[in-house]
């Protein structure tokens, strides 16, 4: 099954790489970008090696088009509810297991940056059980949260600009 998820993973990264539109930015596209089950896990390891004891959260990218990346995300704490305003997220739960809530109305919001608007909840979200291979769509302008059960939730995020 860990096969199979590895596999599914790095097709379903490519393939969303290779559909999602071009922007222009100062990072240049890399026709080659290619990252292996077991570059996914040394990154994943690498990662978990470097958290701090109290660390949330870490992010790193894996791979890049222009603005297009697709990076590991490591959540051991819970995060603020969210919405990216222009970019369209996709995820594919590599290990762990958690808990997203999205879409509703994100309560008492707050513009951090113009890719992010933070909350306090989301009220009327629909709520699902998150686990390895599970595949998630988080539309532009959606409000979203992950909750994390057990230890930590892995998850291969990729974030689509201009995207709505």
């Amino acid at each position: 099954m860990k096969t199979m998820i590895r596999a599914f993973t790095i097709c379903a990264a490519s393939w969303l790489l290779a559909v999602s539109p071009g922007v222009a930015t100062a990072q240049p596209a890399d026709p080659t970008a290619f990252a292996s089950g077991a570059d996914v896990q040394a990154q994943v390891r690498d990662m978990l090696a470097a958290m701090k004891p109290d660390q949330g959260f870490m992010w790193r990218p894996l791979v890049r088009d222009g603005a297009t990346v697709a990076a590991i995300e490591i959540w051991k704490k819970p995060g603020k509810p969210a919405v990216h305003p222009a970019e369209a997220e996709y995820a594919i739960v590599l290990d762990g297991a958690g808990t997203l809530v999205s879409g509703g109305t994100m309560a008492d919001a707050k513009t951090t940056n113009a890719n992010l608007i933070e909350g306090s909840r989301i009220e009327g979200g629909a709520t699902r059980t998150l686990g390895p291979g599970d595949v998630i769509l988080i539309p532009a302008g959606v409000p979203h949260w992950f909750g994390i059960t057990g230890e930590r939730l892995v998850l291969l995020g990729i974030k689509l600009p201009g995207a709505k």
